[in-house]
């Protein structure tokens, strides 16, 4: 055969090989799970925590049945962080390197999280693996870890959140690391709750596949344009919000969409936006028809209100894992083992 003839049959044989329905998965590390008795880091990486919220995240930990290392700057202050750039990164990078601590929870959100980014050891990091877990403006690390190493972290309740019967069961359903066609479906108790916002309510129907990305859409907005958030294209992408009004939703949803980041998306998963509706007096677009407007003519599926967000019952999903999100069914399922 000559080289011609040969360069030809492997030219049509090409896409053959790439027909897939699923895209080549980029190079992830999948974190070891974490067992009764393990030792969790708590560290605060971004707002000031009060006494009486580190208390309910020792508690809280400590209630799951695993012992708690505290970063060594969990307390100190500096404005409305909690302490310096220099303090929060070095108790962040001190859990990673620590080989006695199995995981690192993250006791509050807040704002800091993002002046961090230009300064982690990502290279240590993925050379010393483990859950990271959080929401809100962890958002900023859950997402920035994942871009720079491949590890997948867990967006779920912080240490001092209120762990309710469902929270408590979807974090520990995903951390024990039997993930597999794990379905993760929507609170009961949202289901019941007499306001709107915690309601599903499809936007646009359909099935979709692919790694899920996301957050929250303050911070997500932030980093467009960052190095340090994913590509959204062919990404299941999360995203809830609180005590925004609704032209600052448009305003941030907007900005995602101009930035290229959600045109190309396989589908977005929306949380409940907590207290982001206008006054009553107020001449605004409501909530609902803010959403629908940024998302709908986007040609792909999507859900508002899955259990997620600044919220008592808030589900835990695992950013960089394999997911299929189902519109009708109000489900999201992991497809993959994410502990390994």
């Amino acid at each position: 055969m000559d080289r011609r003839t040969f360069q030809q049959k492997l030219a049509l044989s090409i896409p053959l090989l790439m027909t897939s329905s699923f895209p080549a998965l980029p190079k992830r590390i999948f974190p070891a799970p974490v067992r009764e008795g393990d030792t969790v880091g708590l560290i605060t990486p971004g707002s000031y925590i009060s006494d009486e919220s580190l208390e309910k995240a020792v508690s809280n930990i400590q209630s799951l049945g695993f012992k708690v290392k505290m970063g060594k700057h969990i307390r100190a202050s500096r404005g409305f962080n909690a302490g310096t750039d220099e303090e929060r990164l070095e108790d962040l990078h001190t859990m990673f390197a620590d080989e006695r601590v199995a995981a690192i929870w993250c006791a509050r959100g807040g704002y800091g999280c993002s002046r961090l980014l230009p300064h982690i050891n990502y290279r240590m990091i993925s050379k010393h693996p483990k859950i990271l877990i959080g929401y809100s403006d962890v958002t900023a690390l859950l997402n920035a870890i994942y871009e720079k190493t491949g590890l997948i972290g867990l967006h779920g309740p912080v240490g001092a959140s209120e762990l309710t019967n469902y929270t408590k069961s979807e974090l520990l359903g995903l951390i024990s690391g039997n993930t597999k066609h794990y379905e993760i479906k929507v609170s009961p108790s949202n289901l019941d709750e007499e306001h709107t916002i915690y309601h599903p309510r499809t936007i646009r129907p359909g099935i979709a596949e692919g790694l899920l990305v996301g957050g929250n859409l303050s911070l997500l907005a932030a980093m467009a344009g960052a190095e340090y958030l994913p590509n959204f294209k062919n990404k299941i992408v999360f995203i809830e919000d609180i005590g925004e009004k609704p032209y600052r939703i448009d305003r941030m949803f907007t900005q995602l969409r101009q930035a290229g980041k959600l045109n190309e998306a396989a589908g977005i998963l929306l949380g409940v936006f907590s207290d982001c509706e206008a006054d009553d007096d107020e001449r605004s677009l409501t909530l609902w028809e803010t959403v629908n407007d940024r998302t709908k003519d986007l040609g792909i599926p999507v859900l508002y209100g899955f259990s997620f967000g600044h919220i008592s019952n808030q589900c835990t999903l695992p950013v960089g894992a394999k997911v299929r999100m189902d519109v009708e069914q109000q489900s999201l399922v992991v497809l993959e083992e994410i502990m390994k």
